[in-house]
């Protein structure tokens, strides 16, 4: 199957009407020049539709899963039968639900371009529909559990054993890990990794005790027009979404967090609080790859990083047990806000691993 190329990263310009407008010029499958336009209320809708590292996504699940199966094939030549073979084969293998959808939405979009612009007579697509989530699941043994099942969260036990570990000493007295207390940090404000390796020292008011949130951290890979080159590089630039933005508090696990990291590595105060040994941005994938041996050596099962997102959430809305027997809790919507999500609905279903045990006893002084 050709491949289209992309030859700019894309402009955006507003028009009279007030509307956003964005252009990227690729070359489609048959090498000729050709460009895909976009529009939107804001230069952040347009922006989005045209990110960088959302294209590097979509080229990687083109890649590694689309052309391995259908690449010897003509465009036009593929079928709904091949199509479905490609998601049942990955289905068998094992691949995760959302990874297949991934493939599907992309050959969706793709088909649908096609299709539109009248390059193609057909649409297979339309005869192969995704799978149902519970189907897909009951055909790989697996039970569909609800999403806020799915949470995965640090247990007491597993944060013991991480901090001992995050912060065990060499014979001289050295650290074993950099930033250790960055994943303290992550722990104490619910931040995105993206989002606390963005922050710039200035961000921090001890005094006020709050971090202003401000900007993110991603890596890409470093292009030439569309062609990868070599390695990859920091992006620095914005949030997630408009709600990301926000002011987060500071409790005194965090400002000691703060206070350790700056100890460790402080080049002034519009460097990074997270920075590498130079005073430069932390590349997310040291980063990561730190966290993950710190797991691996501590015995923990392996998690992402996120987890210390999803811990923050369920703790703060399930409630922590105070020494009077009291429960401290917030309402979703209060977490919602200090995590940058635009609804509670959000918080609870992908953020809040519920805490059943809670419940026991809860309606013994009802009497119906």
């Amino acid at each position: 199957m050709a491949q289209k190329k992309l030859l700019t990263n894309g402009t955006t310009s507003k028009c009279n009407d007030g509307r956003w407008h964005g252009t990227v010029w690729y070359l489609d499958e048959a090498g000729e020049r050709k460009r895909s336009a976009f529009s939107g209320v804001s230069k952040k809708d347009v922006e989005k539709k045209i990110e960088r590292t959302t294209y590097d996504r979509y080229e990687c699940t083109a890649r590694n899963q689309i052309y391995p199966a259908l690449g010897d094939k003509l465009v036009e030549d593929i079928t709904a039968a091949d199509i479905k073979s490609l998601l049942n084969r990955m289905m068998n293998d094992g691949y995760a639900y959302t990874t297949v959808k991934k493939v599907h939405n992309l050959l969706n979009e793709y088909y649908k371009s096609l299709t539109e612009r009248e390059l193609i007579r057909r649409n297979p697509m339309t005869a192969a529909p995704m799978m149902k989530k519970a189907n897909f699941l009951a055909a790989q043994d697996k039970e569909n559990l609800p999403t806020c099942e799915t949470v995965t969260v640090f247990t007491d036990e597993e944060l013991d054993k991480f901090k001992a570990e995050a912060f065990t000493l060499y014979g001289n007295g050295e650290r074993k890990y950099m930033q250790a207390s960055a994943f303290t940090l992550l722990l104490n404000t619910g931040l995105r990794t993206g989002e606390l390796l963005g922050l710039l020292n200035s961000d921090v008011d001890l005094d006020n005790r709050v971090i202003h949130v401000q900007r993110g951290v991603k890596e890409v890979y470093r292009r030439d027009g569309t062609e990868i080159d070599s390695g990859r590089e920091v992006k620095v630039g914005k949030l997630k979404s408009a709600t990301s933005k926000r002011d987060v508090p500071l409790n005194d696990t965090a400002i000691e967090a703060i206070k350790d990291l700056r100890n460790e590595f402080y080049f002034g105060e519009d460097t990074p609080l997270v920075c590498d040994q130079q005073g430069k941005y932390t590349r997310p994938v040291n980063f990561r790859k730190r966290y993950y041996k710190i797991l691996k050596n501590a015995g923990i099962e392996q998690k992402g990083a996120h987890s210390f997102r999803h811990t923050f959430a369920s703790r703060l809305v399930n409630g922590v047990k105070q020494p009077d027997g009291s429960l401290l809790c917030l309402s979703p919507k209060q977490v919602a806000d200090l995590l940058g999500h635009s609804t509670s609905e959000i918080t609870e279903m992908y953020y809040v691993k519920r805490d059943n045990t809670r419940l026991v006893g809860i309606t013994d002084g009802f009497a119906l």
